[in-house]
């Protein structure tokens, strides 16, 4: 069976370029730095970075890549936070050029990679929904037959003639995976996008995603729930660094990622606040993990997260949330709190810590997912699978017990009372 995605020795290569220090330097005073590079960039396009030049950095996104993809597979494409998943992505939907190497697509691509990604602000989402059709060349005749069931998927009937630049985020997604996943294409990309959404539209979605599969049509689709990867995927193709380290079943992608230990342990920090994560409203500077009672993360020790950022927005309701998810994906609760309740926030440094009781989380591995927000329903910056933890079970009556079934483990009050035997 011939490929319909041949991806042949693909690299892709970034120039950093870093800020020599002269002195304490604010976030702001980074920002303002960049944007004037950039500028600079701009009116001199051909003007590259000196060769040797201690201020620029090659960073290679990917490396030297390949691998195949036949028809009908649906491909899950695994890796920690800058393993070059999105890149990959992003040069599969003819969004980002190659530094070198090429692919070889055969059908039509329809993506999903970001909020926004092929969308017109100015346009309405029924302008919208045929002006990406006419992109992967439908005629309106085609549009119009899948019309009804893109609108009827994505529930935005009410805002159906309203410029997409006022829809929400959730909205925006609902519309854009709609019209990716119903126009019919043969090659379908989604990226983490879906978790934009609220849980029981992510349902909608990977049911859609499975339909699609098994019409099949091929899928690549990126996401930390590999849960949900699992279920919908039959191989998959495990990213590090820019390199492919695995090809094959998505179950042994998916162990050969939870085994070799990517995931950050415990504590990740940044010294440079211009490295650190984040964009131009906040900057995660630190995420540790520890017990609040003794030194080890165990049934009883109960668990302490303390955050460290950076933050650049003022008079605003600032909050942040913490997702915590089993290594697998499976969420397992989410709690947030303001930072801010009378639009007061101030920029610099914030601590944000919050405390999990003993006794709730069950012993397994978990890790963290980090929101930043605004007035509750606006994301300023959200970072996935920032740090990893294990809880250990305790010794009881010197053996060690199986594990318990379940995601948490709570000590429950329980009350008992013999009733007199029936006469």
């Amino acid at each position: 069976m011939p490929s319909v995605i041949a991806v042949e020795n693909l690299s892709k290569k970034y120039i950093i370029a870093h800020q020599k220090q002269m002195g304490p330097t604010t976030l702001r005073d980074t920002l303002s730095n960049s944007a004037k590079r950039f500028a600079e960039t701009l009116l001199h396009p051909f003007v590259g970075a000196p060769k040797n030049d201690p201020a620029h950095e090659e960073f290679w996104a990917l490396k030297d890549i390949s691998f195949d993809i036949q028809q009908g597979d649906r491909v899950g494409i695994i890796g920690s936070n800058g393993a070059g998943k999105s890149t990959l992505l992003k040069i599969l939907s003819r969004i980002t050029e190659p530094s070198s190497g090429q692919i070889r697509i055969h059908g039509r691509v329809s993506s999903l990679l970001e909020v926004g990604t092929g969308f017109h602000p100015e346009l309405s989402g029924r302008e919208n929904v045929y002006l990406n059709g006419a992109i992967l060349g439908m005629s309106k005749t085609e549009i119009n037959k899948k019309f009804d069931e893109i609108i009827a998927f994505a529930e935005v009937e009410k805002f159906l003639d309203t410029p997409v630049k006022r829809y929400s985020s959730g909205m925006y997604v609902r519309l854009a995976f709609a019209v990716a996943a119903h126009l019919e294409p043969e090659i379908l990309i989604v990226d983490e996008v879906l978790a934009v959404g609220d849980a029981q539209f992510q349902k909608k979605c990977l049911g859609k995603m499975d339909d699609v599969g098994k019409e099949g049509r091929t899928i690549l689709f990126v996401s930390h729930n590999l849960a949900a990867m699992k279920t919908l995927c039959n191989t998959g193709i495990l990213l590090d660094k820019g390199q492919v380290t695995f090809n094959g079943g998505v179950e042994g992608a998916v162990d050969e990622y939870l085994g070799t230990d990517k995931l950050h342990k415990n504590e990740i920090h940044w010294d440079n606040i211009a490295d650190a994560p984040g964009n131009e409203n906040i900057r995660l500077l630190s995420i540790s993990v520890k017990p609040k009672k003794g030194t080890v993360l165990n049934i009883d020790s109960g668990v302490l997260i303390e955050i460290q950022f950076y933050n650049t927005i003022i008079n605003a309701n600032l909050d942040t949330t913490i997702h915590l998810l089993t290594i697998e994906g499976v969420p397992v609760f989410a709690s947030g709190t303001p930072l801010s309740r009378n639009h007061d926030s101030k920029e610099g440094y914030y601590t944000a810590t919050v405390e999990i009781p003993p006794h709730l989380l069950n012993s397994g591995i978990y890790k963290v997912t980090q929101i930043f927000g605004r007035d509750q329903c606006e994301v300023l910056y959200k970072i996935g699978d920032v740090v990893s933890f294990e809880i250990q079970d305790t010794v009881i009556r010197g053996i060690n017990m199986p594990r318990i079934p379940g995601v948490i483990r709570p000590m429950l009050n329980w009350s008992t009372d013999y009733l007199e035997k029936k006469s």
